[in-house]
């Protein structure tokens, strides 16, 4: 839509109570087809708004009762307004007056005597913003659906192959061979490692978008580990590597469940990707003042300091291979970064090339 089709099917609030200004507007406003709106006051700003839903409003500061600045705070307040931009047009002129107009939630301020092209050109320009801010509103809510419905269907693909494939790992281990073995065993981490870059790049997608949810509720962190590591219990027998949860103490963290559960989950698939078979990853806890730093160390192939410094960043386009050749993206670990700065905390590494990892992070404590 072009301006003039959407200055022509534009609604415009006019709001000031005096009649000569409103003659005004209204002669010129006519002229270039917009729909027109008219209030005497505050209190009938307020409900002209609501039952009318304008594209824009045009609203006068110096009004007797309720004056433009009250009145734009409540039209900003109300969930059915609070998106229709306001346009102060006021006989005040001094900064702190328009300061003032812009901390009540006013998009732009015109001062009296005013020019009309310059008024036409102020209700453009907004017009041109709301009717971007909808369209992008439209596209993200697009976007969401799109997200909803590729989760639940390829959750549902996933679902029967990553059971399938560990089936036949199990109905392999009765014939012991060690090549058929190998295969099946390879053939189940890579579709469950499948599904977690899947889910990395979905919830990743979501952080960007600004459309996960973020809702902190006290959790114990042991608990929180413990059935994480559950949920890894079949890739960590596959590798043979062993992890020891060494959080004793029931520490109680204020976090996202889900965020978090996914921050420790992609840490210990890091651990288990670059650990030899026969290794150990193993999970600490301590409190340091009013937090709670939280480690994941392993014992396996560790990291030139050339390459720690790129791992939270997209500047590492090309992942290592693991010690049983899996493939990654390194994307878990930056949705771990981005995952632990939601909560106000940090992350860091300290590697040691043929020595081991250890991720740390630290969360707030209730």
């Amino acid at each position: 839509m072009d301006n003039e089709q959407m200055e022509q099917t534009s609604t415009i609030m006019l709001v000031d109570d005096t009649p000569t200004n409103l003659s005004v507007l209204i002669d010129y406003l006519n002229d270039f087809g917009f729909e027109i709106l008219i209030a005497v006051d505050g209190e009938g700003a307020l409900t002209a708004a609501e039952a009318g839903q304008p594209d824009l409003i045009l609203l006068d500061i110096m009004m007797p009762g309720m004056d433009g600045y009250e009145t734009c705070r409540r039209l900003n307040q109300d969930p059915v307004t609070k998106d229709i931009p306001v346009i102060f047009i006021s006989a005040l002129s001094e900064s702190m007056d328009k300061v003032k107009g812009f901390s009540a939630g006013g998009v732009d301020y015109i001062t009296k005597p005013f020019q009309q092209d310059e008024v036409l050109a102020r209700i453009t320009t907004h017009l041109t913003i709301q009717r971007q801010k909808k369209e992008l509103a439209a596209l993200n809510a697009t976007k969401d659906k799109f997200f909803s419905v590729i989760s639940h269907d390829m959750r549902g693909i996933f679902t029967p192959i990553v059971g399938s494939s560990d089936l036949i790992r199990r109905m392999v281990e009765k014939y012991n061979d060690p090549k058929l073995i190998k295969f099946s065993n390879n053939l189940s981490v890579s579709v469950k490692n499948a599904l977690k870059l899947f889910e990395n790049l979905l919830e990743w997608s979501r952080m960007q978008q600004g459309g996960m949810t973020f809702e902190p509720t006290n959790l114990s962190i042991k608990e929180l580990v413990e059935k994480t590591v559950e949920l890894l219990e079949e890739h960590q027998k596959t590798k043979n590597i062993q992890i020891s949860n060494e959080i004793k103490e029931d520490f109680i963290i204020s976090a996202d469940k889900n965020m978090i559960q996914t921050v420790i989950r992609n840490l210990i698939s890091n651990g288990l990707k670059f650990t030899h078979p026969g290794g150990t990853i193993t999970l600490n806890a301590a409190k340091k003042g009013n937090t709670l730093e939280v480690s994941v160390s392993d014992n396996g192939i560790g990291m030139p300091p050339d390459r720690v410094s790129t791992l939270f960043t997209l500047k590492q386009t090309k992942s290592k291979k693991g010690t049983g050749g899996e493939r990654g993206t390194g994307l878990g670990l930056i949705l771990c970064k981005e995952f632990v700065e939601k909560h106000g905390g940090n992350i860091w590494v300290n590697s040691s090339v043929g020595k081991g990892t250890t991720f740390s992070f630290t969360l707030g404590l209730p």
